[in-house]
């Protein structure tokens, strides 16, 4: 199961979170986010072990940005977490990037427009649809999953805690890959708890 910490951004819990080995750990950029790392020192990234891809989440932007960022950090994935289109998603996996693009779920009629994306993105992120961009806290129904029938393999996200372990482990879909953890874990806006992510961690991988 692969795992994702998202909204990171302080250079310290960065190298802390990284020595438990998540497989992705998300990076946003998106200034209205109390997340937000536009700011960041692109050293940061160095604290990371091999084997932990950072991934640049980014809302809205065009992808002629998005590729300034990519040079900047040297971000090799990025996810996609607002409303772009299939044509964005090629244009920035025909560069040669890993495309993640997240879809707020809040009904049946989220899934529809899937089967547009597919073609060009790597893997879904199932978030909870909502007003705010990311890190809401709440869960939506995960019974919509069952109307999912893609191949495309996804991260289930949105306001999965430490309590939901056995529930993720539960779950049983094809393209299921893993989660995608943010809010539920962390001590304020984009800093994590250590501890609970490393408890977490351990109880996941038995």
């Amino acid at each position: 199961m692969k795992i994702k910490v998202c909204g990171m951004r302080e250079a310290l819990n960065v190298a802390e979170i990284g020595k438990e080995h998540p497989d992705y750990m998300g990076f946003i950029f998106f200034p209205p986010s109390p997340r937000d790392c536009s700011e960041m020192n692109p050293d940061v990234l160095k604290n990371l072990p091999e084997g932990v891809e950072p991934v640049a989440v980014t809302v809205n932007m065009k992808p002629e940005s998005v590729m300034q960022l990519v040079e900047r950090y040297g971000f090799r994935t990025v996810q996609l977490h607002g409303d772009e289109s299939p044509a964005d998603c090629r244009i920035l996996h025909e560069k040669g990037l890993t495309v993640f693009k997240a879809i707020g779920i809040k009904g049946e009629e989220s899934l529809k427009s899937l089967p547009d994306y597919q073609d060009y993105i790597d893997m879904f992120v199932f978030d909870t649809s909502g007003a705010s961009r990311g890190g809401t806290g709440r869960k939506f129904d995960w019974n919509l999953l069952q109307g999912y029938t893609g191949e495309t393999p996804f991260l289930l996200s949105g306001g999965i805690g430490p309590e939901d372990m056995e529930l993720v482990k539960g779950i049983r879909h094809n393209s299921f890959a893993g989660m995608d953890l943010n809010s539920r874990f962390e001590i304020s806006p984009a800093k994590k708890d250590v501890d609970l992510i490393r408890k977490f961690f351990k109880k996941i991988r038995k």
